[in-house]
């Protein structure tokens, strides 16, 4: 039976685009469905003072650098605008604002429901990250706190929080970074971390994060490059500067909240809010109909493709899609792989 078209990408942000570029470079009939209003995926959604944790021409999707940036560390604002224009130098074939409600597994083809109708193809590549699968562990007591919670997914700035005293929870570059961000404006930040902070030497950036990925693919000095850069929090300039001044000091986490603040052993901890620094699970909710999860909640992939149905990828949500998959240099290589794999399929018709 005839299909609408052979791959629908759902997912506008870097790991979309860069599946984009390498089905267009083979002429694989293809679209990206987005439900974001306008490019740039979940770095819209970042806050203001969050940097880059490598130079600019480090982070980089495929066929084309990212422009140099004055600082060493670019902000969100200049990946934005690289993601925009990389979108139109290629000509990507993006319709946003489009929300996939449901993918259908057909005998001969995968149905897309979306907002806007619905579309038939032989394959589907998830792009859709994590961004909008925020995770908050379950901490007792925390439905009867009387302060704000937010996750860091919705932290937008520490104007917020001016005078407040704020917890932070989390140990890694999120809730560092956050930390860093909040001293000076808000009264009091406490960073709260069941795990040890653990920071890579201070001139070590997202570069050597990435050839640590890297050295995974089988590389004989793979260990050898962990021991030498234990650790995964980057010594941007504004954290090196909160370690510095003694605000990086970590708490050990919750034992309990309640009303007025957490409890950490036997000392209470008064509180006006706390953001959770606390990771992300894959945003895969629009696959539901297809029970691809298993018990730990994510689904059983192969070669980036669902064992259970391979006309189902995934690309872009981490370590299990590939070594540095989510981040920006990293997705290119996953991303051409899987799209050789779906040429050599769907042969030349295609």
């Amino acid at each position: 039976m005839p299909v609408d078209v052979d791959v629908i990408i759902i997912g506008g942000g870097q790991a979309g685009l860069a599946m984009a570029y390498h089905l267009r470079r083979l002429d694989i009939d293809h679209v990206v469905l987005d439900q974001q209003e306008a490019p740039g995926g979940a770095w819209q959604a970042t806050w203001p003072s969050l940097r880059l944790f490598s130079p600019a021409t480090y982070s980089s999707l495929p066929g084309w650098p990212m422009p140099p940036h004055a600082d060493d560390f670019p902000p969100v604002g200049h990946v934005l605008e690289y993601l925009r224009a990389y979108e139109q130098r290629y000509d990507l074939q993006v319709r946003r604002p489009v929300r996939v409600r449901d993918v259908q597994s057909g005998p001969e083809a995968l149905t897309v429901v979306t907002d806007d109708g619905q579309l038939r193809t032989r394959f589907v590549v998830n792009a859709t990250g994590t961004w909008a699968a925020p995770f908050v562990p379950l901490v007792d007591g925390a439905a009867t706190f009387a302060g704000r919670q937010l996750h860091s997914a919705h932290y937008r700035g520490p104007e917020d929080f001016a005078g407040q005293r704020v917890a932070v929870v989390g140990g890694g570059n999120s809730g560092v970074q956050i930390t860093a961000d909040l001293v000076g404006i808000a009264q009091q930040v406490s960073l709260v971390s069941a795990r040890r902070l653990r920071f890579l030497p201070d001139d070590v950036d997202g570069r050597h994060l990435f050839d640590r990925a890297t050295a995974r693919l089988g590389s004989g000095d793979a260990q050898r490059m962990e021991d030498a850069f234990v650790g995964n929090i980057v010594a941007l300039p504004q954290v090196r500067q909160a370690r510095e001044a003694g605000a990086l000091r970590l708490r050990a986490m919750f034992d309990r909240m309640e009303p007025q603040g957490a409890v950490i052993g036997r000392d209470r901890l008064p509180l006006d809010a706390v953001i959770w620094c606390t990771g992300y699970r894959p945003a895969l909710r629009h696959l539901r109909s297809l029970r691809l999860r298993t018990s730990d909640g994510y689904p059983q992939v192969t070669d980036n493709r669902s064992v259970k149905d391979p006309r189902v990828c995934f690309v872009g949500y981490g370590d299990w899609t590939g070594p540095a998959s989510a981040t920006l240099i990293g997705v290119g290589r996953t991303a051409k792989r899987l799209a050789a794999q779906l040429s050599q399929e769907l042969g030349p018709a295609a």
